[in-house]
C-alpha cells in the first residue's frame, strides 16, 4: 500500500506544481479567471486520482458481479465528482470554463509526460 501513496503523491504533486506555474503565468499576463479554472480542475482531478486508487483494493478478491456493479458505481461517483468543477464554472464568471476541463486532465498530462519522459530517457 505504501507504493501506491508514494505514486500517488508523486504524480498529484508534481500536477498541482504544474498547475500552480501555469497559473501564476496567466496571472502575470492578467487572466485570473484562466489561472483559477485550472488550479479548480486541477484539485478535482487529484481528488479523482486518489479516488481511485483507494477504490482499488475494493475490487479486490469479490465476486465478478460485486466487482462489476463496484466499478460501474465508482465510475458514476467520480463522474458526479468530476462534473462539480464544471458546473461552478459554468456558473460563475471567477472560473474559466475551458480552463477547469484542462485542469481536470492535469494528473492525466503529468502520467503522459512522465511515461514518455521516462521512455526517452531509457533508450538513451
Amino acid at each position: 500500500m505504501n507504493d501506491v501513496r508514494d505514486v500517488q503523491r508523486l504524480f498529484c504533486s508534481r500536477a498541482l506544481a504544474a498547475a500552480v506555474v501555469i497559473a501564476l503565468i496567466f496571472l502575470l499576463a492578467g487572466a485570473k479567471p484562466i489561472a483559477r479554472g485550472l488550479v479548480l480542475g486541477t484539485l478535482f482531478s487529484v481528488l479523482n486520482f486518489v479516488l481511485i486508487a483507494h477504490s482499488l483494493p475494493m475490487q479486490i478478491n469479490k465476486g465478478q458481479r460485486k466487482t462489476f456493479f463496484t466499478c460501474i458505481g465508482g465510475i458514476g461517483c467520480r463522474y458526479l465528482l468530476l462534473s462539480i468543477p464544471l458546473f461552478i464554472a459554468a456558473m460563475m464568471e471567477n472560473f474559466d470554463f475551458f480552463a477547469t476541463a484542462a485542469g481536470i486532465f492535469m494528473v492525466q498530462g503529468v502520467l503522459i509526460v512522465h511515461h514518455i519522459g521516462k521512455l526517452l530517457w531509457d533508450r538513451q
